[in-house]
């Protein structure tokens, strides 16, 4: 299950999942552009990235973002989502 944590300006959602059995959690970003979307995974605590679509200035900033938020999303991976986002 995803679960959102943030939605910006430019319509960009991006939601992580639940911990997984291996500690793992997927974060996925998403921005719609004409005729599909753009997207990013990241899988923490490794800081694995696969994108499709962003430039690397884009990439540069939403890196930021995730190390900036990570401790979050894992702990919130593990309560359900945040309280927040629902």
């Amino acid at each position: 299950m995803m679960y959102p944590y943030m939605t910006l300006n430019d319509n960009t959602e991006i939601t992580h999942s639940e911990m997984k059995p291996d500690g793992r959690v997927k974060v996925y970003i998403e921005t719609p552009v004409y005729g599909g979307f753009h997207d990013a995974t990241c899988w923490l605590p490794e800081y694995t990235w696969e994108f499709h679509g962003y430039s690397e200035t884009e990439m540069s900033y939403f890196k930021q973002l995730i190390r900036d938020n990570a401790h979050l999303m894992m702990e919130f991976s593990q309560e359900g989502g945040s309280s927040y986002a629902r």
